[in-house]
Parts: C-alpha cells; sequence; structure tokens
C-alpha cells in the first residue's frame, strides 16, 4: 500500500489538479456577424474576417511585414520631445498613462516611421497606432509625421500614411493642436519636392487628425467600412438636430460623395500603392500629364493618376516586375 499511498495518488492528484494549458484569445468574434474566427486564420488573412470582409484592427508591426517587400523595414527614431510639459492628470497622471500604453505596444508613442522598399522601390511608411492613448494627436505624434515626411524628401521617395486617430491629445492643451498646422508644413515641403504622399484611412480617422495632414495628400484611399470624419456621428445630429444618413461618416459614402479617390481591400493596399508610385514616378514625362488638363484644386501628381486610369476608372496595373526608374 506503501507504494499506492506514496506515488500513484499524489501522481493522479496532480494531474487531475493541473490547468490545461490553454491559450487566450484563440477564437475572435467578428464584430459585423458576430462570427468566431480562428486568431490563427485571422492573422493569417492580414486580420480580415473571411467571410464578411470586416477589416479588424491591425498593428503597426504586422501592417509592416505585409505592406513591404519580403517584410523588411527599418525603423526611422524621432526625435524627442518633452513629456507631460503642462503637468496633466485626470483620473491618473499623464506620465504614468503613457507608461502604461509603452508597455502595451512597445513604441514611445502613436506614430512609427518606416522605411523599405514596395514593388522594388524605396518607400518611406508611417503609422498611427490606435492601440496607443487611441491614436491621438501629441508633440510626439506630431514630430512622428514630420519626421516621416522630411525622411522621404531626404530620400527622395513617396510617402505613405496609415492614419487611425480619435483626435488631438487632451493631455497637452494647445500644444496638442499646434501640431496641425505643423505637419502642414512639413506637407508643403514634400510637395515642393515634387514627391507624392499616399494616405490611407483606417477605422477610425476623427478629429484634428482629419482637420490637417489626413487630408493632404495627392491621393486619399480608404479600408471598407472605415470611420473618417472631424466630429462624432451623435455630437453632429445634436448640434444641428438633423438626422443624417446612415453610415455617412463611412470610406464607401464619402467615396460616392467625393471626399475619397479610392476604397481598397487591404489585401489590394500594397499593389495598388505599387501601382500608382509608379505612374507618379513619370509624372514629369509629356504623356502622363498632358492626357488631362490640370483642374482647379488638384495637384498635378493626382493629375497624372487620373490621366493614367482606364475607361472603368480602374487603376492601369503596370506588369509584374515593371517599375518606373
Amino acid at each position: 500500500m506503501n507504494w499506492i499511498d506514496n506515488f500513484v495518488r499524489p501522481k493522479i492528484r496532480s494531474i487531475l489538479g493541473q490547468k490545461r494549458d490553454i491559450g487566450e484569445n484563440l477564437w475572435v468574434k467578428d464584430p459585423e456577424s458576430g462570427e468566431m474566427v480562428f486568431y490563427r486564420d485571422l492573422e493569417a488573412n492580414q486580420w480580415v474576417v473571411p467571410n464578411s470582409g470586416y477589416h479588424m484592427k491591425i498593428k503597426p508591426t504586422d501592417r509592416l511585414k505585409t505592406f513591404l517587400d519580403d517584410g523588411a523595414y527599418k525603423l526611422v527614431p524621432v526625435a524627442g520631445v518633452p513629456v507631460d510639459p503642462l503637468k496633466f492628470r485626470d483620473q491618473k497622471r499623464y506620465t504614468d498613462r503613457l507608461k502604461e500604453n509603452r508597455a502595451k505596444t512597445g513604441f514611445d508613442d502613436s506614430v512609427i516611421v518606416a522605411t523599405g522598399k514596395l514593388l522594388g522601390r524605396d518607400t518611406t511608411v508611417a503609422i498611427q497606432d490606435f492601440d496607443f492613448m487611441g491614436g491621438s494627436l501629441g508633440m510626439a505624434a506630431g514630430q512622428g509625421i514630420i519626421t516621416g515626411l522630411e525622411t522621404a524628401a531626404n530620400r527622395k521617395t513617396p510617402f505613405v500614411l496609415f492614419v487611425a486617430s480619435g483626435g488631438a491629445r487632451m493631455q497637452e492643451g494647445v500644444l496638442s493642436l499646434m501640431q496641425m498646422p505643423r505637419t502642414t508644413v512639413a506637407v508643403l515641403r514634400l510637395r515642393e519636392a515634387g514627391l507624392p504622399f499616399f494616405v490611407v484611412f483606417t477605422d477610425p480617422t476623427l478629429g484634428g487628425v482629419t482637420a490637417s495632414y489626413a487630408m493632404l495628400g495627392d491621393v486619399h484611399l480608404a479600408e471598407p467600412g472605415a470611420r473618417i470624419g472631424f466630429a462624432g456621428a451623435r455630437v453632429i445630429e445634436q448640434t444641428i438636430r438633423e438626422k443624417l444618413p446612415k453610415g455617412f461618416q463611412r470610406s464607401e459614402y464619402l467615396h460616392e460623395h467625393g471626399m475619397i479617390d479610392m476604397v481598397v481591400h487591404r489585401h489590394n493596399l500594397r499593389s495598388t500603392i505599387g501601382s500608382l508610385s509608379a505612374i507618379f514616378a513619370k509624372a514629369d514625362a509629356p504623356e502622363a500629364v498632358t492626357a488631362v488638363a490640370p483642374s482647379a484644386g488638384r495637384s498635378t501628381l493626382r493629375d497624372a493618376a487620373i490621366a493614367a486610369e482606364g475607361d472603368d476608372g480602374d487603376l492601369l496595373i503596370p506588369p509584374a516586375g515593371a517599375h518606373a526608374e
């Protein structure tokens, strides 16, 4: 009995007492249809729900790996800015919020800048991370956007911005609002250099970001179903006291009304922007700019893109391996 008491029973108790090692979040619920999707399948599909096509949020590093050639990129350091210049505190100190979000995301602030190749062409990319305090625009985020624009101008590359934000960062007050004119000036410098600026709206893009650099691109693209606007729908309805059309802040509605140039599935962003870059690289060629006369309020780069569209409005995608020099 000693063998049973001393070995068998304790072994059985230890096995029965062990918790099953089941990974958390193996299944993710589709907010649109309620469908449960296996985590690995969703990750392999670039965080797009296979059946409904719902575009979920994607981490900046995952975005860069699927967008740039071979998933290779190099992060660009962003100059530091004063931390908590207003000594702001609400339910907790602003410095504590920054520490929490830095630990959660692994980045210093909401904007990440990187360089790499897109279809063989050097490209500068900036991504606004909504997981970092709602992608809010503060001094560090503004400096990140400016760094991306200046890097593109210095390296003579196109600049691609994936934007997602809830607006200005209230903890920095007027210093946050000052990032709107600062980034606007940086956009003008890139335009003076004759380089294209592509903006990709993701869900959501609101507030001061929409009122500044996000609407200054040469071409505005958006992922399906992305919410885009200045104020929230409920705030607008309460202010004007009118019922607004359903989905009036969604990318499809804005595309129909001329505010967005294209609504592009996440799987097609790489090829679409790569093709636009190839078109804009030829913008100085006579055949690229004379097909359509420049129209008021549109840049020469965007006119070149329009001239390169087919009769049905689809972009003429160059064959694989064909890149403008």
